[in-house]
């Protein structure tokens, strides 16, 4: 019996390591050739930076305060944006069906790609939090808080966009046009550029079922010590979230290719 679950436990460790090796032979693949990519500088770096100036630069506030904000926004941006580039394209390229057709769980799948995404916005909200720290001063109060919501809200993003990116096309404008008409209204009602205390009730109630409201609001605790949520919430909800689009990435990806 002892020596049944010992080769039980050995095929599960095998299978286990083969699965995250899988993943992130992926998530390297995806580095290595998409994040210089012309299109996804603009939409992981330049397209959230000039809106978040657009709509900050009239506030009487001093820079360094706005500075969890464009961390949200930026990771928001960075995160879900190599997915849906990506995957069409190895689409057109006839690549795709290779990784369909490796010897790989669609869950390893799922999880190599938004395994890119997020550590791409990773470093790219470096930079801002870089900024807040050396430019500004902008003191940060709880380290480990700011270190949880920010790889949190990562993955949180880069699976939100790998789970788009199984809409079956090759082209990438019509997976990023399918996940901008999501993302934006994320930044309004998610209390990034307007507090959702301030928000009549349909806004308050609105912004509980958006994950940027859980991240932007862990963000702003690291930074002030103040939140509209507890922390403990916050991670919870964030953690099912990315259950929620795991999983059902997991089943699209296994539809649109059957």
């Amino acid at each position: 019996m002892e020596s049944m679950q010992s080769i039980d436990h050995e095929r599960w460790t095998k299978r286990l390591s083969r699965e995250m090796s899988a993943a992130w032979a992926i998530a390297r693949k995806d580095m290595r050739i998409y994040y210089l990519k012309p299109n996804i500088i603009v939409s992981g770096i330049f397209f959230p930076l000039f809106m978040f100036l657009a709509f900050a630069l009239g506030k009487n506030v001093p820079p360094g305060t706005l500075i969890p904000g464009l961390i949200s926004i930026t990771l928001l941006f960075s995160a879900s944006s190599i997915e849906p580039v990506s995957i069409p394209i190895e689409r057109r390229v006839k690549t795709f069906e290779r990784l369909l057709s490796a010897p790989i769980s669609l869950h390893s799948l799922v999880s190599g790609e938004s395994l890119s995404g997020f550590l791409y916005s990773l470093g790219i909200a470096c930079l801002p939090l870089a900024v807040g720290v050396i430019v500004f001063g902008t003191p940060i109060v709880n380290v480990p808080i700011l270190v949880i919501s920010m790889l949190l809200t990562a993955f949180c993003f880069a699976t939100l966009g790998t789970l788009f990116a199984a809409y079956p096309t090759e082209n990438v404008g019509e997976v990023m046009s399918l996940l901008n008409t999501v993302r934006l209204p994320l930044i309004f009602i998610s209390g990034v550029f307007i507090p959702i205390s301030t928000m009549p009730k349909i806004g308050r109630e609105i912004a509980l079922i958006s994950p940027l409201t859980y991240g932007n609001d862990m963000i702003e605790y690291a930074y002030t010590g103040k939140s509209l949520f507890s922390p403990l919430l916050d991670i919870m909800v964030l953690v099912i979230f990315i259950l929620i689009f795991q999983i059902t990435a997991n089943y699209l990806y296994k539809k649109f290719n059957e």
